[in-house]
């Protein structure tokens, strides 16, 4: 038998958490960005080794209920802490403790489970800035082991796991050893194609944009995806599509690239834009776009 388990990887946006998920899968199964509120949904990655399936689970970063798509993202997360087997609060080192939202996370996140605090980008900080909020954190989660890394370095990566594994239970593998995350392909390409967008567009379209895959097929050992980019306004469309199209092409160059390495094929892809008004706040768009409110 193995050491198996569920852990969550939570926290504040942009500490680093699909990243550091990325690192331990060794693939990448949630898409990065500078960008806050990149990941919506809760992905899970799944690390495999001789010894051990661990089911990481990628949470979006806490945000305020503005519009039901923030409910959506705050959900995944209350979802993500029901059954755990150990829980990573993910902290950006580089950044000084704040009363206010620092101490938000001891009241969401104490879990009557094995917790690590990680202190992330600690290539970026000092030692006086890193001291001060590792006492902090400790007097905040006294149980929680404290762990240093950097995911830009891939310093302490195989160390995080070595500690997880000794506190996880003895069982058998939840899914295959092939399979590294639990959502489909066609959700996995639509997260590189809103990834790209996101990445070049800066803060011009900010958290306007969602993917659709409208077709996703294999002719002749070529994978032929056509895909619809989301956006609310005709402003946005135009800004997405660029002079004479070339922002929609450097997307669709970049994406290809990704998508390809991914799926080890050549890959066909076309993109179009559709402006749906208000589509964060709209059950049916939310649902069309993965987005599931089943108790609404």
């Amino acid at each position: 038998m193995k050491k198996v388990g569920f852990v969550a990887v939570v926290g504040k946006t942009n500490a680093g958490k699909s990243t550091l998920v990325n690192l331990i899968v060794k693939k990448k199964v949630s898409i990065v960005t500078s960008k806050p509120q990149t990941t919506r949904n809760a992905i899970q990655g799944i690390y495999n080794d001789e010894d051990s399936q661990i089911i990481f689970v990628d949470t979006p970063g806490i945000v305020k209920n503005f519009q039901r798509l923030d409910s959506y993202m705050n959900k995944q997360i209350t979802n993500s802490l029901l059954d755990l087997d150990a829980l990573i609060i993910l902290v950006d080192a580089s950044i000084p403790f704040n009363e206010e939202k620092d101490l938000l996370l001891k009241k969401r996140f104490t879990k009557d489970c094995p917790t690590f605090v990680v202190f992330n980008k600690i290539d970026l900080t000092n030692i006086f800035l890193i001291q001060n909020l590792k006492n902090k954190y400790q007097e905040m989660f006294p149980n929680a082991k404290l762990i240093e890394i950097s995911c830009k370095d891939n310093f302490n990566i195989d160390y995080l796991v070595d500690e997880i594994k000794n506190v996880l239970k003895e069982g058998y593998d939840y899914y295959p050893e092939n399979i590294s995350s639990n959502h489909p392909i066609s959700f996995l390409i639509g997260e590189i194609i809103r990834e790209k967008t996101l990445m070049l567009l800066n803060e011009e379209v900010p958290h306007c944009v969602a993917v659709k895959i409208e077709q996703f097929k294999k002719i002749n050992n070529v994978y032929h995806i056509d895909a619809t980019i989301l956006v609310e306004r005709l402003s946005q469309k135009k800004i997405v599509i660029g002079k004479s199209g070339q922002m929609i092409k450097k997307i669709g160059i970049l994406a290809r690239k990704d998508i390809e390495e991914l799926l080890n094929k050549k890959v066909n892809l076309t993109t179009f834009v559709r402006v749906e008004e208000n589509w964060r706040n709209s059950l049916n768009y939310l649902s069309e776009f993965g987005y599931s409110f089943k108790d609404e």
